[in-house]
């Protein structure tokens, strides 16, 4: 098996045609007539409360002139296809070709140097949004890779940030995670200068994973990508300031943020649950747009659906599980799930003494910022399923020697109960049984369940 099995190449299409192909009943594909004013978000909605979370194909949206995909992350179990691997092989999968990356190669021409509009030419009214909720300010890009180089090492960092249109030519961004951009951008300010990006609107899936991924500063997510394909990434310069952008990108915008230059963006549906308008009220001037002639919008819902979730929590997943594991062996799982957004964790472990939990939740609460609070239990406890963790809460925990707080610590700014410079308190739960716990685990035999399971093949629901 290929690392890259579906498509086998860089390019989006070739892969939701191998996608469409082998797994046609993971697709839904909607040929109606959509409002681009929050029916997408709407069809996602409705499907999450039915317990469904296919790749959503909507090619008839208001007036984008492209078809939409989206939900593409919603599920593990995709992620884990476009691998090539089962679902449970996710963090050490990604983990393996994240840590093995390949430097990217730079190629003539790709399909997203078809069209360019540069100068007065450019309007952003020929880069197809959606607005998502109805508290939103207006129409996004929810899935906005900026791509900055390094101006003497050529070393590129790559971070999502949600843009709105704010002119016929300049986006209002937020570079709220106050990460390598934000770093780069005070440089720039420092020399005089405004920082020279590109904007990518959608890639195949795993060059999108590789911009999650949490890197030290300095290095360069292109070459992530590279090691997730396990193949050089194909990069082509912008036209004007030779920024090396993925050749199979469906839009790229090129141009320059100016350090100091503020437009109003916000509120926001963010992974909260809540709208926010907690902005860094950055502006992006576009100097060149360009697009495949035959380009898809890649959508990311926002909000706190599982697709904005996981797009952003797999990488942070699969690093916090390496290090966990490589610091103590004691660790079996690692899950972030869906009902804390970022801000909860569960850890499960084989405890061979009394504050091994302790300590573990301890090192997660430090390495990553944005948790809030931690939950550890016993390795037979279930941790992608949050009622075997509240049922492990329920009976092993006592609140008042089980539980520990730390306050004024920075959190993330998008916590709508953090403080207005973000600082938050953090919180570990000890739910495994201790060296003192009295109880015996009710459960059946084996033999039993198997019969059971073979008897209700015969009243099928």
């Amino acid at each position: 098996m290929t690392l890259c099995t579906l498509g086998d190449t860089q390019d989006f299409h070739d892969f939701i045609d191998a996608y469409r192909r082998q797994y046609p009943d993971d697709v839904l594909t909607i040929h109606e007539k959509l409002s681009a004013d929050q029916d997408v978000t709407a069809l996602v909605d409705a499907l999450a409360s039915q317990g469904r979370d296919p790749l959503l194909i909507c090619e008839n949206v208001g007036h984008l002139g492209v078809p939409v995909a989206t939900n593409l992350f919603a599920s593990r179990t995709r992620i884990a296809r476009i691998f090539g691997v089962a679902p449970a092989q996710l963090h050490e999968t990604f983990q393996a070709r994240a840590n093995s990356p390949i430097a990217p190669r730079y190629v003539e021409t790709g399909p997203v140097l078809d069209e360019i509009f540069e100068g007065e030419a450019v309007d952003l009214a020929l880069l197809p949004m959606l607005k998502h909720f109805d508290s939103d300010r207006g129409p996004y890009i929810t899935n906005a890779i900026i791509i900055a180089e390094d101006p003497v090492t050529g070393i590129a960092n790559m971070s999502y940030h949600r843009s709105m249109r704010h002119a016929r030519q300049t986006l209002a961004t937020s570079l709220h995670s106050r990460g390598h951009l934000w770093r780069m951008l005070q440089t720039a300010r420092e020399r005089g200068e405004e920082l020279r990006v590109a904007m990518v609107v959608g890639a195949h899936p795993l060059f999108m994973l590789a911009a999650a991924a949490r890197l030290p500063f300095g290095s360069d997510e292109r070459a992530v990508a590279g090691g997730l394909f396990g193949a050089p990434l194909e990069l082509v310069k912008t036209p004007l300031y030779g920024i090396g952008v993925p050749a199979f990108a469906e839009f790229v915008l090129e141009g320059a943020i100016d350090p100091a230059a503020y437009a109003e963006e916000g509120p926001f549906g963010e992974f909260s649950g809540y709208s926010s308008d907690r902005s860094t009220n950055n502006v992006l001037r576009v100097d060149t747009l360009m697009r495949r002639k035959d380009a898809w919008l890649v959508d990311v819902v926002g909000g706190r659906y599982a697709e904005h979730l996981t797009l952003a929590r797999l990488p942070r997943e699969a690093e916090m599980s390496e290090k966990l594991k490589a610091r103590f062996p004691a660790v079996t799982a690692v899950h972030y799930p869906n009902s804390g957004t970022h801000f909860h964790c569960y850890v499960a472990l084989d405890q061979s003494r009394d504050g091994e939990a302790r300590q573990i939740m301890l090192a997660l609460l430090g390495w990553d910022p944005y948790l809030k609070t931690v939950i550890a239990v016993d390795s037979d406890i279930d941790i992608s399923d949050d009622s075997h963790v509240l049922w492990a809460l329920a009976t092993h925990f006592q609140p008042h020697q089980d539980i520990f707080v730390i306050d004024g610590l920075p959190g993330s700014p998008l916590d709508p109960s953090s403080s207005v410079n973000g600082t938050t308190s953090r919180m570990g739960l000890d739910a495994t049984r201790g060296s003192g716990f009295d109880g015996i685990k009710a459960q059946l035999d084996q033999h039993v369940v198997e019969r059971a399971l073979t008897l209700l093949k015969k009243y099928p629901s």
